[in-house]
Parts: structure tokens; sequence; C-alpha cells
């Protein structure tokens, strides 16, 4: 390693790419570290492919016989490949330089769909470009076999690390970039308008990525189809700031195929932004809205527009929201699976007995902090949701024991009951548990243990 004159741009070298003490890559498996470093920062540096057979006299195993041979050596292609595909990204590096057979099953194409960074001091943008670089040797200037590239934590990640990936991975298919406030939108545009195959972006926390859109020269270039040239079904923007109606128009009419879109904690939209979105994307499943305090019952009716398409909503405190808003999307929305309505204290047991009637196979909620909700709207939940697995009561205030049991004596398969905060006694909680027998109470009565 001290040997710089030997380094070349063929072999990514792990002590160097990952910094001590920190995670370093994985490949979806796992996570190692590294046990060296240069001046303090995290760099990507490279090495030239390994001799044949180690010939310095200090590391020859002089009680092993000349002719014998290591018994993993005596492994097939095949298995040895199969071993690999266990290590992370920064072991398969190590291996790498291990011989010159080892170099050449390291770099197998089918190792490497996958490249994981983690780690707030690795120089990514470096890192990215070594990495691309070696795995385009095979097909100069193009990565085919890169399917996912995750550098989620990695505050160092810039455009310069987003544009590598944009150039050289046209087969991208999933990129997760969560936390690395310092992308910006043009970056993101150059990944979405390269990257035609990309289905799954994460761009949570990414306080400057206001839209989601193509560049101006691919809009320019396939006008004829645009809006329907972005392939991507999931995409996370939590905790994008800045994201405005506006911009979810504009993700609405490029992204016409998104399936699963969370916003939490996107503050600024408000329900004109819900109006878009249900012009252009009318298959989504998923649908995350929970801490959008401006959105309000008008919203919940233009999400009611998806129909049974929708088993995923989340409007946890979205104080906007009333009965009104639960009304609609129950009578529209029969196949709802799960409902997050935490915080939302307009809802009372009116609501919950329309949700109980329309959605009958609900299989989780949580109406936690709705201080309306009596033992009533658990009773007219109970004895119509006989599926539901999953139920949080968390600091409702009009909840008595005699609702749970009711709950535990018809909802046979619930796994999780929380009751936090709630004036239960504990022979009602020794009730459900002796009903639901597999269901985990979280509570906060001492005397139940």
């Amino acid at each position: 390693d001290s040997d710089l004159s030997m380094r070349t741009l063929s072999t990514p070298s792990p002590a160097l790419i990952c910094p001590p003490n920190l995670p370093g890559f994985q490949n979806g498996r796992g996570s190692s570290t590294s046990s060296s470093s240069i001046t303090g920062e995290t760099v990507a540096m490279v090495h030239s492919p390994p001799p044949t057979r180690l010939t310095h006299p200090l590391i020859r195993l002089a009680s092993r016989p000349q002719k014998e041979q290591a018994s993993i050596e005596r492994l097939p292609d095949q298995c040895m490949v199969q071993i690999f595909s266990f290590l992370p990204t920064n072991q398969l590096c190590r291996c790498a330089r291990v011989c010159r057979r080892w170099y050449n099953l390291a770099w197998d194409p089918r190792l490497w769909r996958t490249i994981r960074l983690t780690g707030e001091t690795i120089n990514v943008d470096r890192a990215l470009k070594v990495l691309t670089r070696r795995l385009c040797q095979d097909t100069p200037n193009v990565c085919l076999m890169l399917e996912t590239v995750t550098v989620s934590g990695c505050r160092r990640l810039t455009d310069r690390g987003l544009y590598t990936i944009a150039q050289c991975c046209p087969e991208l298919r999933r990129l997760e970039v969560s936390g690395c406030y310092n992308i910006s939108n043009e970056a993101v545009f150059d990944v979405v308008s390269l990257c035609p195959n990309l289905e799954h972006l994460d761009v949570s926390g990414c306080s400057k990525v206001t839209c989601i859109s193509l560049t101006r020269e691919a809009s320019i270039k396939l006008s004829p189809l645009h809006g329907k040239q972005i392939s991507i079904r999931y995409l996370d923007m939590t905790d994008c700031f800045v994201l405005e109606d506006e911009g979810l128009h504009t993700i609405a009419a490029h992204c016409t195929q998104l399936t699963h879109l969370y916003l939490r904690r996107c503050v600024r939209l408000t329900d004109e932004g819900l109006r878009y979105l249900m012009i252009y994307c009318a298959s989504i499943k998923e649908l995350s809205v929970s801490d959008c305090r401006f959105v309000s019952d008008f919203g919940l009716r233009e999400i009611a527009k998806l129909e049974a398409r929708l088993r995923y909503l989340s409007i946890a405190h979205c104080g906007r929201v009333t009965d009104v808003g639960i009304r609609y999307v129950a009578k529209y929305c029969g196949k709802l699976r799960y409902l997050n309505a935490r915080g939302c204290e307009g809802i009372t047991d009116h609501g919950v007995e329309y949700l109980a009637k329309n959605c009958a196979k609900l299989k989780s909620l949580d109406i936690g902090k709705c201080p309306l909700v009596s033992d009533t709207g658990l009773e007219c939940l109970a004895l119509n949701c006989f599926n539901l697995k999953r139920l949080s009561l968390k600091s409702c205030e009009s909840i008595t024991g005699q609702g749970l049991q009711i709950v535990a004596a018809n909802c046979f398969d619930l796994q999780m009951l929380n009751v936090q905060d709630c004036e239960v006694s504990v022979e009602a909680l020794r009730f459900v548990k002796r009903h639901c027998k597999r269901c985990v109470i979280e509570h906060s009565n001492p005397a139940f243990f």
C-alpha cells in the first residue's frame, strides 16, 4: 500500500476507499471497515492487478510443500463467484488483489450489479469515478451491468458524482441518495434523462431538490413523447422541504407511471398539488402526505379518485382532515389496507365507523392521538375488520378496556396493539393477550408484564 508508484487505473483499493472505523462499501449483504487512510481524508485510489504468485521471500510459507495447493484454490470458478457474491464491495476489492485468478473472478459482471457506499467522510465522487471506470473496461465509457447505486448518508456526494452515474450507467434501475443534501435539480435531471430504465429514486432529505424532470436537451429531443419518458415508479421525496405545488405538478406530468410516492414533511404542499397529482398519476398504490399541514378534506377528495387502486395512505398529523375526508376515502377506496391517521384530531367515531364498513379488508390502522375516538368506534371496527393485524390507539383519551376486549374477541389475527398513554386496566390487557396470543402489546401500565 505504501508503494505509490505501482498505482494504476485498474483496481480500486478498499484500504483507501473506506475510512477507518467507518462503514465502507456494501453489496446489500453487509458492511465492513477499512484499516488505513491517507491524511485523514477518504479518497479512492487504485492498484494494478496482482502477480500470479507471491514472490517475496519474506512471505513464503516454509512449512507447506511448494507443490501443495491451498484447499480453496481447488474450488471451481463458479463456486468462487458464488462465495464472492456474499461479500461487500470493499471486500471484493481486497479479493481482487490476492492473485491473478481472484482478480478475474472478483470483477465478474454478475458481482457488480450493485454498488453501496455509506459514511459521512468518504469521498463519494472520487469513489464512483474509480469504480465506474473499472467497470467500463470491457465496454468503454459504458457500464452495462450496474443496476443499483446506493449512497445514502454520504454528505460529500455532489452533482459531480451524479454526473458520473448519469454518463456511465445507462442501465441503472435504482438510485438512493437519501441525506445527500448537496445535490441539485440539474444533476437529478441528468440521471433521469440519461438512465431511461430508472424505476426507483430516493432523494429523501435532499433539500435542494424541488422537482423531477427531464433536461431541456432531452425534452426537445423527445418532444413527441414528452411526459412519458421518465419510467420512475417509486419516488421518495421525504423531507424535501422546498417542494411546492408547482414542483409536484412537474413531477406528476413527467412521472406518469408512479405507483409509490412518499411526500412526508413536504410542508409547502397544499390540496392544489394533490389535484395535479391525480390528473396525471392514476396508478398510485401507496401515498404518504404525513405532516403536510395544509392538506385538508379537499385533498382527500382528490386522493379518493384513485379508487380501488389505493392500498396505502398516510395522512398523519394533517390537522385539517376530519370525518368528511375520511368518508371520501372510505367510499371510493374500498381496497385500502393501511391507513395512518395519527394526530388527525378532527376524526371521530363516525369517521371510524364509515371506514370500517367500507374498508372491511383493512389490515393496519393508526388513529393515535385522536381524542374523539371512543369505544363506540372500536366496536364498529371490530365487527367489520376481522383481518386487522396492527392497531395503534396511542394517547386516545376516550378508549377504555371495554373497547379493547371487543377488538380482541373479534380480531384473532391481531399482531400489534399500541395502547400507550390510554386508561386501560390490567384485566383488559390480559384479555387481549389471552385471545390474541401472537399480539405484541405496547402499553404504559407498569402492572402488566
